[in-house]
């Protein structure tokens, strides 16, 4: 799903989501300009907005874990080098 991070600090981030779908407890945001992937947790949901508390960061540039694979594969179908 198509989102726009508007807020991205160590601890967490602020989403603001394309449609007002619920999300999962457990989530991968992709930066797809930076290559990165941000896993994190749902803390809350509102509406077109998400708050997530990240739990990492992983480059997508070169290989990646097993469980970031997925997370991957959806940067390059998004264009990412």
């Amino acid at each position: 799903m198509g989102c726009i991070i508007i807020d991205l600090s160590d601890g967490g981030m602020r989403l603001r989501l394309d449609r007002g779908t619920a999300l999962p407890a457990e989530i991968a945001v992709i930066d797809v300009a930076e290559g990165v992937a941000y896993p994190g947790v749902l803390v809350w949901q509102r509406r077109h907005e998400a708050g997530l508390r990240q739990t990492g960061a992983v480059s997508l540039r070169g290989l990646v874990p097993a469980r970031m694979a997925g997370a991957r594969d959806a940067w390059r179908r998004a264009g990412g080098r």
